[in-house]
């Protein structure tokens, strides 16, 4: 039996932490709100997230001005594109064992 669902990392497991990483794959940096408004989730919600992406290290936050309004954009660490790369290379594992088996 298959037993590669063992190896996701159940960090990136919840929705909204996969579609964070998704978002911060296809990207060199992602402002916070655009995030936000992107992935469709609170700014509390995200914060949290965002918050334990980062103590994971998967993610980096640079904080800044633009103008006089403060700023929050978020970038893929070398551990983060690593974690998620091997997140979707595990599940393509798992999707195609079960397609071949039915």
């Amino acid at each position: 039996m298959d037993r590669s669902y063992q190896q996701l990392d159940t960090l990136l497991h919840q929705p909204a932490r996969l579609s964070i990483m998704a978002a911060l794959a296809a990207a060199q940096e992602v402002e916070f709100a655009v995030l936000k408004d992107t992935i469709n989730i609170s700014d509390s919600l995200l914060s949290r997230y965002i918050g334990m992406l980062e103590d994971a290290k998967y993610i980096h936050v640079r904080k800044g001005h633009v103008g006089k309004r403060p700023r929050t954009w978020l970038s893929l660490t070398a551990t983060g594109r690593k974690a998620f790369s091997e997140y979707v290379e595990t599940l393509r594992k798992i999707v195609g064992h079960n397609i071949g088996s039915a």
